[in-house]
Formats: C-alpha cells, structure tokens, sequence
C-alpha cells in the first residue's frame, strides 16, 4: 500500500511484497480491533465483567503496542517528526516524574503505576494516528463510515431507553461494582452513555456519524439511500435524548462545515437537494416520537439552567466555558513547580492507583492537568504538540478539498480537533476517540487522484510552422527517438 508523503517517514529499504504483506495485514486487522473494544470496553466494564472494571480500563493497550510492533516489521511505522518528537517529551515527562515520586518517598510499585498510566495517557497512543494514516486509505474510511452509520441505529435506541429508565436502573449503572450514578442533567434525567463508560462518548460518537451521512448527502452513490435516512433520524433521536449541550454542539460544529465546503468547493454541495429534503422529512417524523418533547424539554432546561447559575445567556455562557478552557490554566500556572507534581497524577486512574479512589486531583481542564503534572516546560511543549497536529490535520483536510474536492477528511475533522487540541486524554473513551478520529480524517486525505508533493512536467508539443517543407520538418521536427536509423550510415 502507499505510503502517503504526509507522514514523512524515514526512508528504508522495503521488504519483498511477501514478507511484508502478512505483517501490513496484521496492523489492519489489529486496528480494527482497537475499534471494536474502543465500542465494548463500556459494556465490559459497565453490565459484562465489572468486577473487571480496572484492568479492562487499559484493555486496548496491549492492541496498540502489537500495531506498532506489526507496523514495524512491515516497515510502515511512522518515524516521522510527529512522533520523534513525542517520544522525546514522553520518555523525559515519565523520567522526571519517577524522580519526584521517589522524593516523595512514595513505594515504587505505586510510582510506577501512575507515572506508567500517565504515560499511556499522554503519550502511548498518539502514534496510532499517523499508523492508520500510513495503512488506510479513503476507502477503508468509506467502510468504516457504513460500520458507523449501521450502527448509530442501536445506539440510539439504546440512549432513548436509557433516557426514559430511572437514574438507578441496570441499564444506567456506572462502570465497576459500585453504588454511583452516570453524570445527570435536567429534569431528573441521566444523560445516557449507551455502551460507553463516559458521556464524552455519545458526543464524538454522534458527531462522527453526523459526518458521514452529510458526506453520503454530498457524494452520490458512496452510501444507500435507505441507510443514510434512518442513520439521520437514529441521528436525531440520539442528539434529542442526550442532555448534552457538548453532543449538540459536536454536531453543529459539523454541519457548520457545509459553509466551508460551499466556500472553498462550492461544486461539492450543489446536488444535494433531494436528500437535504429526505432528511427534513425523516426528523419531522422523529419528532412525532413520544420521548422526542421530552428530550427537547430537558435539552432546554439545561442550557438555561447553565446560563442562570453562569448569570449570563445561553450563548455568552457557551463562549465563557469555552475560553476558560484556553484561559484557566495561566491563572494556576504561577503556582505550579517547574517539574510539576508528576505524570498521571491528573487523572482519575492515576489517583484510584494512589489514593484508592478514582477522583481528579487538580482539574478538569485538559491544559490545567498537563501543566500540572508536567510542569511549564514539558508541559507547554505536549500542548505546542497538540496544536501542530491540530493544524496538520486541518491543512491534510482543507488541501483534499482544495485541490480534489473531497470533503470527507475536513468533516472528520470537525468531530476530532477540540478532542485532538484539549480533550480529556486521561478518559479512556476521549483518548481513544481522539486518536480513532484524528487517524480516519488523515487517512481520509489518501486516495486515487490526491495530488503529490512531486507532479510531473507538462510536455509541451512543439509548435507548428506554416508553409514548411517536408525536408525542414524532417530537419524541426520532433527529438529523434531511439528506433530512428541513419541508413546505409549505420552499417
């Protein structure tokens, strides 16, 4: 398979097509088996085996590890920048932070699982965006999609139940064997996770399934007709129930792409007015669902409670909570040691491994915890990071679109770059959807008729004179080619 010039990889020999061939095949499948435990590791841990809840919690680790070691026997491991770099700001995050844990006389079995679950927190997973980006291509994304979009049909059913049972239902139960209960809303309302562990996974869920049935919308013939409607109002139903305004606004983030679409490639959106007119018609039916009011009702309620308790509006409440986010972590950071407190200690499993309990031990905000745990200098250097891979996901998208109008890659990238930029890495469901998403939008860039770095040059046919002889064109004609023969000269 080709190796796309983004990833930049170091230049190797290449194996013989036989010896790489079952390696490069094993990296596939073992991706899609991140996928399917990124889908049941909540069920495991929530209804399946909770009494298994913690180590479950890290069961996509050793899938991870056996990617890249695949990837590197079939020599597509990505040694590019990207990860160099990351690999240095991990290897000295994890060093120092076992330093300042030994100081602090704390036993080394328990150094090192916080400091190692940090690590993979931070660090072990991120090289699997830029393995897919290497082995997948826009039409192993296509397949991916149909898989999304069969599949938002259960799973908003799935939260519909979940939203009309009772907080302390079976079906509402919390990971593990213990009493709690899943992050409410309004109304007495639970806001449902369906098979995730956390809320966080209906929001990237649903907002990658928005993504492709707008990209089947714009491109015809990719995804059936019937498929597309009943994902749409399945679409619908899951947003209406999630007493999310992070769901909602997922989504709208990923309409609102159509805008830059129309924009930069407005030929992509100009046959769509047929199924914009399906897809109307299929959420006015949804909307005749008995939960669909309710929904609606709780929806509202938490966006307004939100603003009063703020004591500002729906929408200045929106943009407040979104800058303290970039803002909040400066307030703190004068009080932060230069090495910082250590790596994982941020994080709930990090804490459940110190202290017993699974609980956030300086805040919920991404940047704050980095900053935090590794100090100013490490930890500026993971967000710079994260802000690189951010704009070369968005300059991969926006080139596909630019150049070859293809358009699923910058809808991807709208359900992925707050996730890529500021996402909670310590939740196992936001880090695995991080990483999934962020490698689909780049593997989403890779297909037949993508422009490369190298294009070859135009030749140019020599232009013709008039009223010339046959002897000057023999003498202005073309270059002589290597079949042409001087006669009795050449013997």
């Amino acid at each position: 398979m080709r190796v796309p010039s983004h990833s930049s990889p170091v230049i190797v020999t290449a194996p013989p097509p036989a010896e790489q061939a079952p390696s490069l095949r094993a990296v596939r499948i073992s991706i899609w088996v991140y996928l399917v435990l990124l889908l049941l590791e909540g069920a495991l841990r929530k209804w399946a085996l909770p009494s298994l809840s913690d180590p479950l919690l890290v069961i996509r680790d050793p899938v991870v590890l056996a990617i890249y070691l695949f990837a590197l026997r079939a020599r597509v491991f990505p040694w590019n920048a990207f990860v160099i770099v990351l690999a240095v700001i991990g290897v000295l995050s994890l060093l120092l932070s076992i330093l300042i844990f030994l100081e602090a006389l704390i036993p080394l079995k328990t150094i090192l699982l916080v400091t190692l679950y940090g690590f993979r927190s931070n660090f072990l997973h991120m090289p699997l965006i830029f393995v897919m980006a290497n082995v997948l291509d826009l039409e192993d994304v296509k397949k991916i999609g149909r898989w999304t979009l069969l599949l938002t049909i259960p799973m908003a059913a799935l939260m519909a139940v979940q939203f009309k049972a009772s907080p302390d239902s079976f079906i509402n139960k919390t990971v593990g064997l213990g009493e709690a209960q899943q992050l409410a809303t309004a109304g007495g309302k639970i806001r449902p996770p369906a098979v995730f562990s956390f809320t966080s996974g209906p929001v990237f869920y649903l907002s990658a399934a928005a993504a492709f049935v707008i990209y089947g919308a714009l491109s015809k013939g990719v995804y059936k007709r019937w498929l597309l409607l009943i994902a749409a109002g399945a679409l619908l139903v899951g947003v209406n129930v999630s007493g999310s305004r992070a769901c909602v606004l997922a989504v709208i983030l990923v309409v609102l792409t159509i805008l830059i679409i129309l924009v930069v490639r407005p030929s992509a959106v100009n046959k769509i007015a047929g199924t914009v007119l399906a897809l109307v018609v299929v959420g006015l039916i949804a909307s005749r669902l008995p939960f669909f009011k309710e929904g609606i009702d709780v929806l509202s309620e938490r966006f307004t409670t939100s603003a009063e308790a703020a004591e500002t509006t729906v929408v200045g409440g929106l943009v407040e909570r979104m800058a303290q986010e970039f803002t909040d972590p400066f307030v703190y950071l004068p009080k932060m040691p230069l090495t910082g407190w250590g790596l994982g200690l941020g994080t709930a499993g990090g804490a459940r491994f110190l202290l017993g309990q699974g609980t956030l031990l300086f805040s919920e905000n991404e940047w704050t915890r980095i900053l935090a745990e590794s100090g100013p200098i490490l930890g500026f250097a993971f967000i710079f990071w994260r802000v690189a891979v951010m704009m070369k996901l968005f300059l991969a998208s926006f080139r596909a679109v630019k150049r070859s109008g293809e358009v699923l890659a910058i809808l991807l990238f709208s359900t992925v770059f707050l996730g890529v930029l500021n996402g909670q890495l310590g939740q196992p469901t936001t880090l695995g959807f991080t990483v999934v998403l962020a490698g689909l939008c780049l593997a989403a860039t890779n297909f037949e008729g993508a422009e490369s770095e190298t294009q070859p040059e135009e030749e140019i046919a020599p232009k013709p004179l008039p009223r010339r002889s046959a002897f000057a064109d023999r003498i202005h004609g073309a270059s002589i080619g290597p079949d042409h023969t001087n006669g009795s000269v050449d013997r």
